[in-house]
């Protein structure tokens, strides 16, 4: 149960209750359900207790854009078998944390092939330390590894879509994909957004404050009015929740560059509450203010 003891991101049930971002040792899997969204026709949004995952349902085959935690296995696979996809043959990772990977020895061992970008596999392959969580993490075993990797980015062609898989700056991990599914018009920012919650930079993973922003800038190129987001963590929000994301992100880098330009100590910053108009909506969660602003204060302070 390797999975239990990773570290990222689920907020106890779903909700807004901070909490370690692990499965959760005491968490009682069994009492977890599955719940399915229909985003357009063939695709669904799936909360349980991790990362949000995505289903793509098609008579050429399916894909599930995360998968969670191990023993939510068959139930995720009960849901996505009762909304057509019986034929389950490829899942992508957003990165590497167990939350979004758990269940790959799974849905291996039953023949679905786990693609992801090759930092997700350099991760899963060896031991890794979650700074943040002071947690180590052992390394997975060979079946729970992706079998296809990719350095930039890579498209599935399936049931009439196009599913591009887009590796983007380091920003919650060096190894988050976003995937565009262009016909239904839906962007998974993985972890790279979230609507509950400021974002984690996993600095120990080789994640960037600058490539939430990056990632968001990215996105937002590829969307309309109508184009549906949906966060690692959180609920589906549109292109206005992204841009409004993106510009709190900016506004609180910019605040920070300031003082750190100005020579302030960290205790200086924080004294300023740069991130005070926000905090009612992205600050109640995992990620609190000063967290948020200590990591980026560490990062600008680094590149000066």
């Amino acid at each position: 149960m390797r999975n239990l003891s990773v570290v990222l991101l689920t907020i106890a049930g779903l909700g807004l209750a901070p909490s370690a971002p692990s499965a959760q040792p005491n968490r009682d899997f069994a009492k977890v359900k599955i719940k399915s969204t229909k985003l357009s026709e063939g695709l669904y949004v799936l909360e349980g207790a991790g990362g949000n995952m995505a289903l793509s349902v098609g008579k050429e085959g399916s894909v599930i854009i995360d998968d969670q935690f191990a023993p939510l296995t068959a139930k995720i696979r009960a849901e996505a078998k009762k909304l057509g996809a019986s034929n389950l043959k490829f899942v992508v990772n957003t990165h590497w944390h167990g939350d979004h990977t758990g269940g790959n020895e799974n849905l291996a061992k039953a023949g679905v092939v786990i693609v992801a970008h090759e930092n997700v596999r350099k991760r899963l392959s060896s031991e890794q330390f979650i700074e943040m969580m002071n947690t180590k993490v052992p390394a997975s075993p060979a079946a729970a590894l992706p079998v296809i990797s990719f350095t930039t980015d890579l498209t599935f062609h399936l049931n009439g879509e196009d599913l591009h898989v887009i590796h983007v700056d380091p920003a919650h991990t060096d190894g988050d994909s976003i995937v565009h599914l262009a016909k239904a018009n839906v962007i998974h920012m993985g972890d790279t957004m979230m609507t509950m919650s400021y974002p984690f930079v996993d600095v120990s993973s080789g994640g960037r404050y600058a490539g939430f922003i990056a990632a968001a800038d990215r996105a937002l190129a590829l969307c309309n009015d109508t184009t549906k987001i949906i966060p690692g963590h959180g609920p589906v929000t549109d292109r206005a929740g992204l841009q409004e994301w993106r510009d709190m992100l900016v506004n609180i880098r910019d605040a920070v560059a300031r003082q750190v330009q100005q020579g302030k100590t960290l205790e200086q910053v924080l004294a300023t509450k740069p991130t005070e108009k926000w905090d009612a909506k992205w600050g109640q969660a995992f990620i609190k203010a000063e967290i948020l602003v200590s990591t980026l204060y560490r990062e600008l302070k680094e590149k000066r």
